[in-house]
């Protein structure tokens, strides 16, 4: 990959990137860290990745990168700090359907909350996001359909107490 069709790579996937590990973590400063980590990762590797796979190669290094962000945070957090977190979501009503719906997300587990970021607000399909994800297509298409539905009856059950 030269220097040129790199730089077409961070004009066109950067805010994708960026927008992709932000839903999972929600912490801005650690978002933009980890999508310039993943630049540098691939500009470090130019000379072994194809310019066509470079996007699969850039998400794939991002959401790795993000799991191992989310494990270390879980890692870090105690007893007390996670539970005091909790409640304060429980106390906080939700104002509209993307509160609800951001909500929603929160509780899936992260395989299955990026599977679903992926495919429904990046619109990959099944096979990039297996290559994204190094998982079957078979398994992305069961994550996908395990976190819909539960979205699907958390969403019903929201609906039923408002």
């Amino acid at each position: 990959m030269t220097s040129s069709e790199y730089n077409i790579i961070i004009d066109n996937y950067a805010d994708n990137l960026f927008r992709f590990v932000l839903k999972n973590i929600k912490n801005e400063d650690d978002a933009k860290d980890i999508v310039q980590e993943s630049f540098l990762k691939v500009w470090l590797k130019k000379e072994e990745i194809n310019f066509l796979k470079a996007n699969s190669y850039l998400f794939s290094t991002a959401y790795h990168q993000t799991i191992d962000y989310i494990r270390k945070s879980k890692i870090q957090l105690t007893a007390n700090e996670e539970l005091s977190h909790q409640s304060w979501m429980y106390e906080q009503q939700p104002a509209d359907i993307q509160e609800v719906l951001h909500a929603a997300l929160e509780k899936l587990p992260p395989i299955q909350k990026a599977v679903i970021l992926l495919r429904d607000y990046e619109g990959y399909n099944y096979l990039e996001i297996a290559e994204i994800t190094k998982l079957s297509e078979a398994q992305v298409k069961v994550y996908i359909f395990r976190g819909r539905t539960f979205l699907k009856n958390y969403l019903g059950s929201i609906e039923a107490v408002l």
